[in-house]
């Protein structure tokens, strides 16, 4: 059985405005798949598909079932019926003897292939994962399919459907892309799975793919839907980690007592624990470098391994280390010329494995003469940044422009790991929607081949963060969608008639933030810095508008119930200081009438949606106990 929840809306084609090589004709014959429910077409594979291309053809299958009410059969290219008109799903002969100049093996990575060949219709691409992706976009953009979440979406019904002629070739600029949302696509493979059950995890996997995301943190695509890139290690490798699952190369309880002049040396001492290694240590490097070799050879599917500093700024002071340093005009100068050294090796026995290492905090500035090898990528993270205004063009935000735009000239491959949620708040208001699209457009510009968009991987009732997890896949999969309309477009989808009311609030809580001129982290304690009596009552009146609006269903109205969450949780935080300034000021309080109820309500709704975590890696047990003391007499 299905499990999604299937709403039968009207989705007009193309809604996403996917940007092609090659296009849709729309004065050539279109192509009948169906007429009033039956289907002449079969959907062919290659006589030895991938696991891929048979998941593929099931897709297809079972959508345009749902769609026309004709189940298509599946069959081998070389038990094709004679005569009968064909949907080519995979890299079959058939589709190579049509298309005599691709070569999929030649294709870029994710390249998705839809073209019509008189009747035939032929979904391909890239080898790995284009049959299914161009399966995915056929369904999404030509047939008006949308997948809002693991277990809703809209399934248009149309008896008879008819396709225009496509000849369309599309390859994704960003080739590795992960969003990290636990309602959506991923909880994260840094922490506990715990708090989702088997069934989840391969719901979200396959909403993910979905999605067309690929990257290391989307661990729960199952292979036959292409899994995920295989980055081994996923970051700060070298001694330590604060990650379940994830071994560090050279644990100190391995190696210090015999080999301490391995670890930095901090204020005089050579630090165990909390701090990075001495990267000028030859016969320390020799002994990390053997380790991520062993590691490489036990895992043969991996693309990337990590090679990456300690989360900490406790870096060697020896006077080794300090002189390269010195030398390089930036820490990271050192890093690179460890991280090189190891590369150089990695590549004599795996070249096609990329190393990865980051350039984060204390070694964002990019070194003055060391270049980054050729088999090296630079991850380059925005954790400094103010999410309130464009990383490209706000003035707050001009010591990271500086950084990636010479981290673009020297390195030869460029990933950015981006931060789109508030860590010390998950469940208050974010307002950072403005930046979104330019942000991953301002990194493709400047050549970036991977995003990781690092959002809510512990909560479920966090500002939009369906919609936030939707929107950023999108725009992964084509930066130059317009973000306005993607965000309309899932507002309208899910949330039916209340979705201008909505949007409204989006962009008043936009407004607020860049009126106000707060630097906005991505760990801020609360709303005071931003946010105003007046923006809070008409966020509330919005959100009555919109509850009104869907008062007739029930489960749209449970969905608009479940966003307006953020917005009471500020209400409760701030309740003393706004009804005070209401009173003073002589200003409308719209705020709850009784407190204790409201916080009672509150908290049986978090409960109700499987809240999850408040902060990250805290789990909201222990907040509850602070909203209880404020309002609740137990």
């Amino acid at each position: 059985m299905r499990k999604w929840r299937v709403c039968y809306l009207a989705v007009g084609w193309g809604m996403l405005g996917i940007g092609w090589c090659g296009g849709a004709s729309e004065s050539k014959p279109l192509l009948t798949l169906s007429q009033e429910g039956k289907s002449e077409y079969v959907i062919l594979l290659p006589e030895n598909p991938t696991p891929v291309e048979q998941a593929a053809a099931q897709e297809l299958q079972t959508h345009l079932a749902e769609i026309t009410g004709a189940r298509l059969p599946i069959l081998p290219e070389t038990q094709a019926p004679s005569g009968k008109p064909r949907i080519l799903v995979g890299d079959c002969r058939l589709v190579r003897r049509a298309m005599t100049a691709m070569d999929p093996a030649g294709l870029a990575p994710d390249t998705i292939v839809m073209k019509t060949v008189g009747q035939d219709l032929i979904l391909t691409g890239h080898r790995k994962r284009g049959a299914l992706y161009a399966v995915f976009s056929f369904l999404e953009e030509h047939l008006g399919v949308r997948w809002w979440t693991p277990t809703e979406a809209t399934i248009p019904r149309r008896p008879t459907l008819q396709v225009p002629t496509l000849d369309i070739t599309y390859s994704p600029k960003v080739i590795d892309r992960a969003v990290r949302y636990l309602v959506a696509t991923s909880d994260g493979v840094a922490f506990s799975h715990d708090h989702l059950r088997p069934e989840e995890q391969r719901q979200m996997g396959v909403f993910a793919a979905r999605l067309r995301l690929n990257g290391e943190d989307m661990y729960t695509i199952p292979p036959e839907y292409g899994g995920r890139d295989r980055l081994l290690g996923w970051v700060h490798t070298f001694s330590e980690t604060n990650f379940p699952g994830i071994k560090p190369l050279l644990p100190p309880e391995q190696y210090f007592d015999q080999h301490p002049d391995w670890y930095a040396l901090v204020d005089g001492k050579r630090q165990k624990y909390g701090a990075q290694l001495c990267l000028t240590n030859e016969e320390m490097r020799r002994e990390l470098t053997w380790q991520a070799l062993q590691r490489l050879k036990a895992h043969p599917d991996a693309t990337i391994i990590s090679i990456s500093q300690n989360d900490n700024n406790r870096r060697c002071q020896c006077p080794k280390c300090r002189a390269v340093e010195e030398e390089e005009g930036a820490p990271s100068g050192l890093v690179i010329r460890f991280v090189n050294a190891v590369a150089e090796e990695i590549e004599k026995h795996f070249p096609q494995v990329l190393v990865d290492t980051l350039a984060y905090q204390y070694t964002r500035k990019p070194p003055r003469q060391v270049r980054p090898r050729r088999n090296v990528i630079i991850r380059l993270c925005t954790i400094e940044c103010s999410f309130s205004q464009p990383l490209e063009t706000g003035e707050q935000n001009e010591p990271f422009r500086q950084d990636l735009e010479q981290w673009r000239q020297i390195a030869p491959q460029l990933y950015i790991w981006d931060y789109v949620t508030n860590f010390s708040a998950y469940l208050i208001p974010h307002p950072n929607w403005h930046v979104l699209g330019p942000n991953i457009r301002y990194f493709v510009r400047n050549k970036a081949v991977g995003i990781f968009e690092q959002g809510d991987s512990g909560s479920r009732i966090g500002e939009f963060v369906r919609l936030r997890a939707w929107v950023l896949a999108h725009l992964l999969w084509n930066p130059e969608a317009d973000e306005r309309k993607l965000i309309n477009e899932f507002l309208s989808g899910y949330y039916g008639p209340a979705a201008p009311y909505l949007e409204e609030y989006i962009q008043l809580m936009s407004r607020a933030v860049q009126r106000s001129g707060v630097y906005l982290r991505c760990s801020m304690p609360d709303t005071k810095k931003w946010l105003t009596l007046d923006d809070l009552n008409q966020a509330t009146r919005l959100f009555q508008q919109a509850q009104e609006a869907v008062r007739q269903d029930p489960a749209v109205s449970e969905r608009v119930r479940r966003e307006r969450l953020p917005v009471d949780l500020v209400w409760l935080q701030r309740y003393e200081e706004f009804r005070q300034q209401a009173a003073k000021e002589g200003k409308e309080f719209l705020g709850p009438a009784d407190p204790a109820k409201a916080c009672l309500e509150y908290l049986q709704l978090a409960h109700r949606h499987r809240v999850g975590e408040y902060r990250q890696g805290q789990p909201f047990s222990k907040y509850e106990p602070v909203l209880r003391q404020l309002f609740l007499k137990e």
